[in-house]
């Protein structure tokens, strides 16, 4: 899931769970450690099972690492020499004394002599990230904190410890994972929601070909939904959906869901919450202090409207 905006991460596990709490997210990344933060698909921070990472990393770092290098010579950082010696200092940090939050490793590059302001940061801690040193660890207060990778997640699978993982057995994962939550889907969605080239989804996508029902339209869908036999079939009714949702960000062309409200994203590429009914963006909303408040795009049915006054009830729950 998309994680980069804290309370939208947290609602997007509430929108598709039972029960939950954001402090049981919280416990999750802290105490248990089952499940972790880290740029991965598209060089965004994304949410993930803590046994999914390793995986998923060695997917999806290659690909971003030219990029990344690229926006910090942009920063006025080299890329080779000074962004080097910037990724030990973090290290070195979080060995001697982690986990620390982005404003303790910012004093210490500093200290070090190395840029921090504008994106530079950001992008020397995405690059650490990509190293496979690095990942998003407790939280501490609103703040998570970073930490080594190797302390906080222990040693790789065996299968991930070799110099060079199965690719196309993670390639398969991957477009399986997707399928199960995106499907039906065509290889264009699945390289754009990865981050892969298309050549990558296509093969991910032919490794599983007899997993695959046939359709009319030539697009994928699992023969076996995980879904089927459970209590989620067709639309899911009125509910509020945060800040970047993965529902917006799973296909090349989100017209569908959002049709005309566009302003749902603004100019700066911010995705704002909003409120889902009959499969299609309906309303956005925010909380001020201790209420929700919902601001239709046109008048509500009543029963739309009372069903999504329920879940702002649960919003808030959740939210404790």
């Amino acid at each position: 899931m998309q994680a980069q905006d804290p309370r939208g991460a947290r609602l997007a596990v509430r929108a598709r769970s039972a029960g939950l709490t954001a402090a049981d997210v919280d416990r999750a990344l802290t105490a248990d450690r089952s499940m972790v933060i880290t740029w991965l698909n598209r060089g965004t921070l994304h949410l993930v099972a803590a046994e999914d990472y390793w995986w998923l990393h060695a997917l999806t770092a290659p690909v971003m690492t030219a990029a990344i290098s690229r926006r910090l010579a942009q920063e006025g950082i080299d890329p080779a020499a000074e962004a080097d010696r910037g990724v030990a200092v973090i290290a070195r940090a979080l060995e001697s004394d982690g986990p620390l939050d982005r404003a303790s490793l910012a004093s210490r590059l500093t200290s070090a002599g190395i840029r921090v302001q504008g994106q530079a940061l950001v992008h020397l801690l995405a690059l650490a990230s990509l190293r496979g040193l690095i990942a998003r660890g407790p939280m501490a207060a609103r703040q998570q904190a970073f930490v080594l990778v190797r302390d906080w997640l222990g040693a790789p699978p065996a299968r991930f410890a070799a110099a060079s993982p199965d690719r196309g057995a993670a390639l398969a994962e991957l477009a399986r994972r997707y399928l199960a939550g995106h499907g039906p889907a065509g290889e264009r969605d699945l390289a754009k929601w990865a981050g892969l080239p298309l050549r990558d989804a296509r093969r991910g996508l032919q490794a599983i070909a007899d997993e695959l029902r046939d359709r009319d339209d030539g697009l994928a869908e699992l023969a076996r939904s995980r879904q089927e036999g459970s209590r989620c079939t067709g639309l899911p009714g009125p509910l509020l959906l945060g800040a970047f949702d993965p529902l917006l960000l799973g296909w090349t062309d989100r017209e569908p869901i959002v049709g005309p409200h566009r302003q749902i994203i603004t100019e700066n590429g911010i995705f704002r919450p909003f409120a889902l009914a009959g499969g299609r963006a309906v309303a956005t909303w925010s909380i001020a202090g201790n209420a929700v408040a919902v601001t239709p795009f046109a008048p509500l049915a009543d029963e739309v409207d009372l069903a999504l006054r329920r879940d702002a009830a649960d919003v808030l729950r959740f939210l404790g």
